[in-house]
């Protein structure tokens, strides 16, 4: 449940941006999830995404993947780890 709330807020973040053009608004959209998204709701949509991302729509979907890139872990398999929020410590 916590997820579709997540998913609904990131497509409204989207939403305000989508008038600009794409690459201007993926990055305004991604600046604000890390910028004033908890540490832990990061988490929760790097874990949405790594399980496909469903109901993100195509813009939310690239900002959040930009926001919380994919990392390798020692193992070689792919784990996603959000970048802390710049300014906060």
């Amino acid at each position: 449940m916590q997820e579709m709330r997540l998913v609904k807020t990131a497509n409204q973040i989207a939403d305000f941006f989508r008038l600009k053009p794409e690459e201007e608004a993926v990055t305004g959209a991604a600046d604000h999830i890390i910028k004033f998204w908890d540490p832990r709701m990061r988490a929760k949509m790097a874990a949405h995404l790594a399980n496909g991302g469903e109901g993100l729509n195509p813009l939310a979907l690239k900002a959040a993947a930009r926001a919380c890139p994919p990392a390798r872990s020692g193992d070689g398999d792919r784990v996603r780890t959000c970048p802390p929020a710049s300014g906060r410590q």
